[in-house]
């Protein structure tokens, strides 16, 4: 994801294009992001992705163990399967390989793992970047956050004594978490790099007849953390649609969408349920629902800045800026 001046960009190239991963389609992984820090920050934001995607398995893993009381083999041989189909990715695949690692002593490694994610940055400043452009990047942030409360380690055994939850008598079925982890992974990048490759245009450099994003998401292919079998259906997406507002409006993942979607609502209820923890997972329907809302609350939110803040507002029945004195 080299960044900085072109020519320098230029010397270098046949170095970076002959040592670069290389996808399917014999393209190799790589190619000028922009001027100054462009390539980081495109770098940062993969890392936001990571972060997600990392969560969500998780939260899968967490699902399959805690809910179903699957073993260690089970799970191996359960991300096997999704790994052979939709959501065949490098995360999938390693994940599969961890679950049944065990140690000297001939216990399941990642079983006495400590539960505290750290983390270097990248998530938080991804989501800082997202505030700061406007985008309602919920569910990358919620993985943030989940790495933040896993670290309050000492905390949790306290509260896990005093405080009460729900007991687990529902099961939910691989199928279904199978479906819901597919339309979390469309929804987790259904907007980062279309917003930032929009704001931050002047510094990312267009290839003619290839859209910005589509051109980032074609290095993200292979050789990466987030290399994922569906990633060149958002690459043709976008290629074929620059000026698309979001992605779930593409042909084929509007389809997805619409054929997972419940299997994602009936989920995050049995988490809900069930007392296991699913942030990103419910921030996927929050995000879909909202996205899909004509008409939100927030006409009630603007009527509250405007009764304590004389924070105006506009009419749906009328042009104009309004301010109302609430009390007269």
């Amino acid at each position: 994801m080299p960044g900085g001046q072109k020519d320098a960009y230029e010397l270098v190239a046949p170095i970076l294009t002959k040592i670069a991963a290389v996808a399917e389609d014999g393209e190799p992984c790589v190619t000028y992001i922009g001027a100054d820090g462009a390539g980081h920050y495109v770098k940062m934001v993969h890392n936001g992705i990571e972060y997600g995607d990392m969560q969500l398995i998780a939260e899968a893993y967490s699902l399959l163990k805690g809910g179903l009381n699957l073993s260690n083999e089970e799970l191996a041989n359960t991300f096997t399967e999704w790994n052979n189909g939709e959501l065949s990715s490098y995360l999938i695949d390693i994940t599969k390989d961890i679950f049944t690692k065990k140690d000297e002593d001939g216990n399941y490694l990642v079983d006495v793992i400590l539960d505290e994610a750290a983390n270097k940055g990248t998530g938080k400043w991804t989501s800082q970047s997202a505030l700061d452009l406007g985008e309602p990047l919920s569910l990358i942030t919620e993985s943030v956050f989940a790495r933040y409360i896993s670290s309050l380690k000492a905390q949790r055994v306290a509260a896990s004594k005093v405080l009460s939850g729900r007991k687990r008598n529902r099961q939910a079925t691989k199928r279904n978490l199978s479906r819901k982890c597919v339309a979390r992974c469309i929804l987790a990048r259904s907007s980062p790099m279309r917003r930032a490759s929009h704001s931050y245009a002047p510094r990312l450099m267009n290839i003619t007849g290839i859209s910005t994003t589509a051109r980032l998401l074609k290095i993200f292919r292979a050789g990466c953390i987030i290399r994922a079998q569906f990633l060149q259906k958002i690459t043709d997406a976008y290629a074929e649609n620059a000026d698309i507002a979001n992605l779930l409006l593409a042909p084929y993942f509007k389809k997805i969408a619409d054929e997972y979607q419940q299997a994602l609502r009936d989920v995050v209820a049995y988490a809900v349920q069930n007392g296991i923890p699913v942030p990103t997972f419910s921030a996927a329907v929050a995000y879909y629902d909202s996205y899909r809302a004509a008409v939100l609350p927030a006409n009630l939110i603007q009527a509250q800045r405007d009764y304590f803040g004389a924070h105006t507002y506009k009419r749906t029945d009328k042009e104009g800026i309004f301010h109302t004195e609430w009390l007269e």
